[in-house]
């Protein structure tokens, strides 16, 4: 007696039903999602990035979004403001920090 290792078709084999998460809208699996994470911050069990790890985190998702060819291309003017917006950030940063010290603006 020979068995076949082909399965049957049947209608639910050739179209699985999705199930859990998958069977929702991408709305209410975010909406599970968020009640999640506020539940692990409230208990003190979430993840906290340090800088070194967001930053690479970043670096990983940047390097994939360039390999997948869906990275946004700054423009020159785009580039120039990022930059702008970056520096002006760093010295209100220093500039709290030295006010939150006492320190003095060296001049």
């Amino acid at each position: 007696m020979s068995r076949s290792n082909t399965p049957k078709s049947t209608p639910a084999a050739e179209s699985p039903r999705r199930r859990g998460f998958a069977a929702m809208t991408p709305d209410a699996q975010r909406a599970i999602a968020s009640l999640g994470g506020r539940a692990a911050h409230a208990r003190g069990t979430a993840h906290q990035f340090t800088s070194d790890e967001a930053r690479e985190a970043g670096r990983k998702g940047g390097r994939a979004a360039h390999a997948r060819g869906t990275a946004h291309q700054f423009t020159p003017d785009e580039a120039r403001e990022a930059g702008r917006k970056g520096g002006r950030r760093s010295a209100e940063a220093r500039a709290e920090a030295r006010a939150a010290s006492g320190e003095r603006k060296a001049s």
